[in-house]
């Protein structure tokens, strides 16, 4: 076999239909798209349009809320604060503060704050400075023999009642 010897096998490809190249093609003339009318000219998107009857979008409900200024938190977990403690990134005999996470390489920008959340384990005791941290990720720490000090976000949280 050579490389110009190569071919599909019979009929694993079709060639596409071609609209519009004459009588002989089976989609002659109009294309399929019938004769005049708004759906047969170019340009047309009428999605959702229900020939003036109310358009099922607008029959339903509306539901929810969107908060127009949420916060938005860098996330890091327990298990990648052990990972980088052990590479010797994170130096966790000092107290580990957000500027400390980002010059480690951890966090790239710390947003409104950090959070710490409790995914991987943890068996070093580090004492975190940081805007928020999940429940699970304080027991875990508090279990490692370290702490968490919330700071931002408590007070927000206070101002905010």
């Amino acid at each position: 076999m050579k490389l110009n010897e190569l071919r599909d096998n019979p009929g694993a490809t079709k060639s596409k239909k071609r609209i519009g190249r004459g009588p002989g093609s089976g989609k002659g003339k109009m294309g399929g798209r019938g004769i005049k009318g708004q759906k047969s000219r170019s340009g047309v998107a009428i999605n959702g349009y229900e020939g003036g009857q109310m358009p099922l979008y607008q029959r339903l409900p509306k539901r929810g809320f969107n908060v127009p200024n949420p916060k938005k938190y860098a996330v890091i977990n327990i298990g990648l604060i052990q990972k980088f403690a052990d590479a010797g990134k994170l130096d966790i005999k000092a107290d580990i503060d957000e500027d400390a996470l980002i010059a480690s390489g951890l966090v790239r920008r710390k947003l409104d704050g950090v959070r710490v959340l409790a995914k991987g384990e943890i068996s070093s005791a580090v004492k975190l400075h940081v805007t928020g941290a999940s429940k699970g990720a304080v027991e875990a720490i508090e279990k490692a023999g370290g702490s968490v000090t919330i700071t931002a976000a408590a007070a927000d949280e206070a101002s905010a009642e």
